[in-house]
């Protein structure tokens, strides 16, 4: 197989390395978005439109250089920073592929608000059907740089911050950068959500704010806005949270979430998964999402329903957490451990004995292995001149975990 070079053509229409007008010209195949063949001189090469859907494209790439044909492909700004680079590495093989960098976007862009660059967080929304890698990168950074589509531009990203109660950031639009006609704003979120730009745009989003309380595990319950009494106590939280052994990439169910405080703590492990806080009433949700706005925790994703109807459209879980109780039948619990992905674990904090030995026999029937704690709390409370300790509700925690398949 012929390698394939993969020219880097940088931000605009600037100019290009002399080593490039070679390479072209030698082509029997140039592939590339329209724009950047647009941009090149005129040759008799067989030209390729890079457009949706790329498996066609990738195939014609492949039996091109399979036929010993020289193939070029044309990428913008470096190819192999969330550019078509990794895409033609994968399909091709590594050893089938060149590529020749150049300056990316973000570069030019954190030169135009001179501010280095190699902090800063970078998300792509290409052809993306959500928006979570760039909540995640909002709840742990200070810059974040967004590769846009026309679907996730910069309307749609301002209208969804607002939406989830983004006001720790300002976002500053770069339109056709490098080209006739490029300008630059900065917007708040509410302002951006209203306002119109060009198709071709890059965005930055700057931290102009902390959050107003520092998350962190094992937060005072009074941090949370809650309804008296209804939030998992902190100490049996951080219990909860070691027993569902949380790794960066997990998606995470918290059932009956209340207040959304161990969804907001289970974030903070799960930095670069998913979250979903998810409660029936109402009023818990609207503390949720402000809960969530507060600690600025924003990849934990509310959701207001009923279980387990509100369940269908989640992606499956690694880890569940059902701290409010497991319901009159086992309706949610089957749903719950159906969904499970393999291997998964499940922790219920229970207060009856009645539930407790519902929980055990149900996964005792599935098969699953589970372990079982009691804790019990008392905090130091202010006596006279003294001290006593006053007891909380002791809490059964049941960690479960889902057999691996075959």
């Amino acid at each position: 197989m012929k390698t394939v070079e993969v020219l880097g053509m940088g931000v605009g229409s600037g100019d290009l390395p002399s080593s490039y007008g070679e390479i072209i010209q030698k082509a029997d195949v140039l592939a590339g978005g329209k724009r950047l063949l647009d941009r090149v001189i005129p040759s008799s090469a067989q030209r390729i439109v890079i457009e949706s859907p790329l498996g066609r494209v990738m195939e014609q790439i492949r039996e091109a250089a399979r036929a010993g044909k020289r193939v070029v492909v044309l990428a913008d700004g470096d190819p192999g920073f969330f550019g078509i680079g990794q895409i033609l590495v994968k399909t091709l093989g590594r050893e089938h592929v060149r590529m020749h960098p150049n300056v990316t976007t973000l570069q030019v862009a954190a030169s135009r608000l001179g501010i280095p660059w190699q902090h800063i967080e970078a998300v792509s929304l290409h052809g993306r059907q959500d928006m979570s890698p760039l909540f995640r990168a909002l709840a742990f950074a200070d810059r974040v740089a967004v590769y846009t589509d026309p679907e996730n531009s910069p309307q749609l990203i301002a209208l969804e911050m607002c939406r989830r109660r983004v006001d720790t950031f300002e976002m500053h639009v770069f339109e056709n950068m490098g080209l006739e006609g490029e300008r630059a704003g900065r917007y708040t979120p509410a302002q951006a959500k209203e306002a119109e730009f060009s198709p071709l745009n890059f965005l930055l989003l700057q931290r102009i704010s902390p959050s107003e309380i520092l998350p962190h595990v094992g937060m005072d319950d009074d941090c949370y806005l809650h309804e008296r009494g209804q939030i998992t106590k902190k100490e049996i939280r951080a219990a909860g949270l070691a027993a569902l052994r949380i790794h960066p990439r997990h998606v995470l169910w918290d059932l009956g979430a209340g207040s959304g405080s161990v969804a907001i703590e289970a974030s903070l492990l799960a930095r670069r998964g998913r979250v979903f806080a998810v409660e029936k009433r109402a009023e818990r949700v609207e503390q949720i999402r402000e809960n969530i706005r507060r600690t600025g925790c924003y990849h934990v994703e509310a959701v207001h329903g009923e279980m387990p109807d509100c369940l269908f459209d989640l992606p499956e879980p690694d880890r569940i957490f059902l701290g409010g109780g497991i319901g009159k039948d086992n309706t949610v619990l089957t749903e719950a451990a159906r969904r499970l992905r393999s291997g998964g674990r499940m922790v219920l904090h229970l207060v009856l004995v009645g539930s407790l030995q519902r929980a055990v026999d149900f996964f005792s029937g599935a098969g699953w292995s589970t372990t079982i704690s009691l804790v019990s709390v008392s905090r130091g409370k202010d006596l006279g001149q003294d001290l006593r300790l006053e007891a909380l509700n002791p809490v059964f925690i049941v960690s479960a975990e889902k057999p691996k398949e075959e």
